[in-house]
């Protein structure tokens, strides 16, 4: 778990549940991706994250609210889910550098 200003990382960035929605990467960073699980299954005794909607956003306070969201996509499962937005963010951020 996640002590003062310590948080779960994956693949090198900050990973941030709040309810049904998690945020990936640092907000410091020009952008971050926003995970929101829409269903979830039941595999044995647990909820599974089923369609996962992933959005690449900018983080600049002065960007217009059309400009804030910059990918989008839907996908099956937590791990694909992750994986686009692991690719997205490196890459968002890497052309911002």
């Amino acid at each position: 778990m996640a002590e003062g200003n310590q948080f779960l990382t994956y693949k090198g960035y900050p990973l941030v549940r709040s309810g049904n929605t998690l945020y990936y990467g640092n907000m410091y960073d020009p952008f971050v991706c926003m995970l929101t699980i829409k269903n979830t299954k039941k595999v044995k005794d647990m909820d599974v994250p089923n369609r996962v909607v992933v959005q690449l956003m900018s983080t600049n306070p002065s960007a217009k609210p059309e400009e804030i969201i910059r990918k989008k996509s839907e996908k099956v499962g937590l791990y694909a889910a992750m994986d686009i937005a692991s690719i997205w963010l490196q890459r968002a951020l890497k052309e911002e550098s």
